[in-house]
């Protein structure tokens, strides 16, 4: 009972000294609220949610390139299981030269296309799809040989907004 009561205290306490440091510009701490972030997202399909957690694997080891471009990866996932959800009909409709059937058919079609495409299939708006363009944007310049090289702030900016445009989209959704 003792022991039991010691080990909660314990974590108690290392959760409060997480949430201080957290306010550390460069404190690793600020991974565990991220992580934390991560948590409220709520159901994600079981490859949306291991791709995420390779990102925040990526940012506690420092990897910040990697941790931008699989963070993207588990958002487009999960893009595809939106425009999934009428078994491609209304991304048929406005693209149908594309002639989707399955996922790995729409895989065919770059990010940037399917970014364009879920806006006209009215799953956002012009505001968001310029916001998500942007973000593809960045992911580019991490997954492609270029001088960007994003710090520890960048990155968990970029994962959180990512997080919240799930949390936007999945408020949205049917």
């Amino acid at each position: 009972m003792v022991v039991r009561r010691t080990i909660e205290r314990a974590d108690l306490l290392a959760a409060d000294a997480h949430r201080m440091l957290a306010s550390v510009e460069s404190s690793g701490s600020r991974i565990i609220t991220l992580d934390e972030s991560f948590k409220v997202l709520g159901e994600l399909s079981v490859k949306q949610d291991d791709l995420f957690r390779e990102a925040l694997r990526c940012v506690e080891a420092q990897l910040y390139r990697p941790a931008h471009v699989m963070a993207w990866a588990a958002f487009v996932d999960f893009v595809h299981d939106i425009l999934a959800q009428d078994d491609f009909l209304k991304l048929n409709q406005v693209r149908p030269l594309w002639s989707v059937k399955d996922r790995e058919d729409l895989r065919e079609h770059g990010d940037y296309q399917v970014i364009e495409a879920a806006e006209k299939c009215g799953i956002y708006g012009k505001t968001m799809k310029k916001a998500l363009l942007g973000l593809l944007n960045k992911r580019n310049e991490c997954a492609h040989p270029e001088d960007y090289r994003p710090d520890l702030n960048e990155t968990l900016g970029y994962i959180s907004e990512l997080f919240k445009r799930v949390k936007s989209l999945r408020k949205k959704a049917p």
